[in-house]
């Protein structure tokens, strides 16, 4: 495959955005960087590239093994991109969302004013 790829549509097609327009949001937005720099979701891609994204609050870094046009299933991807993620940026991930769900005891009903600014309170500082 010899034409240029997009990067927005590279993202889209390894599945790591949901839509093209999502990516090219990313993009926008500066969560797409290579080599700290971010990038347009004009820019072409070349096989052997490594681009770091910010998706919600995982850090992912991809290494780009075949380019491609089309989105493709979830047992193909492999094929064209290599995670390069540390394990440890999972392992952060996986404790975020372990404390991030607040447990209520069964039947103490709705939290009364008080509970929930201490609720925010310890959620967010």
């Amino acid at each position: 495959m010899d034409e240029a790829i997009r990067i927005d549509k590279y993202l889209w097609a390894v599945r790591l955005y949901k839509t093209r327009s999502l990516a090219t949001e990313a993009c926008r937005c500066g969560h797409v960087r290579m080599g700290g720099m971010p990038l347009k979701a004009s820019h072409e891609i070349k096989v052997g590239e490594v681009y770091e994204l910010s998706i919600e609050q995982l850090h992912k870094v991809i290494e780009v093994k075949q380019l491609l046009g089309n989105r493709v299933g979830a047992k193909m991807v492999e094929t064209y991109m290599t995670d390069l993620t540390p394990k440890e940026e999972y392992e952060r991930i996986q404790m975020v969302r372990q404390y991030a769900f607040e447990k209520r005891d069964r039947g103490a009903g709705r939290p009364t004013k008080r509970d929930r600014r201490d609720i925010e309170g310890f959620k967010y500082k």
